[in-house]
């Protein structure tokens, strides 16, 4: 559960580039959590569009929570939140703060894009101060890069593409793999629907059992909206699927 929100915005990372012009103003969607057999959680995202620091943003907010049965054994809290600029399409601000049973964790990242630098802040221990930390170019935050690439279209999605990208997440860097593997007409509650399938490589050991542990499929049209997620954990297994939506600017194209 604790890791649905990394799963989610890391692979929908490499969808394609984009120009946050397919994603409207209050768009939410919503996941509906499976660890096992049991009903384990919901995850979040919704937008909004503000002004940051005086130049206009693409605010994302990204949730995930237990609910009932693992909630009661296991409560989970998790916030993230990222400024998104629109004109340069990278992220401005990020926010990690998360409760996961006993433990939580509270930090705030400041991007400087023109020299390549990052300020990692630790909201939860004041003492520790700030760090200046050497950043990659055109590095995204684990949220923002859902919105920056999910607007390529279909056309230049290709069956064997493989795509190389460095993502911040909370505060270290990572590299990933992705490769498009086909498409499939998936069932969802809504419906059945034409979805792209999707495998990252991941590091093996850290928090998927196999190198390429996690599928993923999305909506094979402009909007890449994320559909279902199944992955291997070191323990158990993690299935999250698409429970509402809400404000999606192209139509999701459902049949019975």
């Amino acid at each position: 559960m604790k890791k649905i929100l990394h799963i989610i915005t890391i692979l929908a990372f490499f969808l394609g580039y984009s120009q946050l012009t397919n994603v409207a103003d209050g768009e939410s969607i919503s996941l509906r959590i499976h660890y096992g057999f049991l009903n384990a959680g919901t995850a979040n995202l919704t937008t909004k569009k503000v002004n940051y620091r005086g130049n206009p943003h693409l605010y994302v907010k990204g949730t995930g929570q237990t609910t009932g049965a693992v909630k009661a054994f296991f409560k989970v809290e998790d916030l993230y939140e990222s400024y998104i600029n629109i004109d340069t399409e990278l992220p401005s601000f990020y926010v990690r703060n998360v409760k996961e049973g006993s433990y939580t964790q509270h930090l705030q990242t400041v991007f400087n894009h023109d020299n390549q630098t990052l300020i990692l802040t630790d909201k939860k221990t004041p003492a520790n101060g700030s760090k200046l930390i050497k950043s990659v170019k055109g590095v995204q935050d684990m949220l923002s890069c859902f919105y920056y690439l999910r607007s390529k279209t279909p056309l230049e999605l290709k069956v064997g593409t493989i795509i190389n990208m460095n993502v911040w997440i909370d505060d270290e860097m990572f590299p990933f793999q992705l490769k498009v593997t086909g498409t499939e007409n998936l069932k969802t509650k809504f419906g059945t629907i034409n979805a792209l399938k999707i495998i990252p490589s991941v590091k093996s050991g850290r928090v998927f059992k196999e190198k390429e542990g996690v599928t993923m499929w999305v909506s094979n049209d402009y909007n890449h909206v994320p559909l279902l997620l199944k992955a291997e954990l070191a323990v158990g297994s993690l299935k999250a699927s698409i429970d509402d939506y809400k404000n999606v600017k192209f139509p999701l194209k459902f049949t019975k």
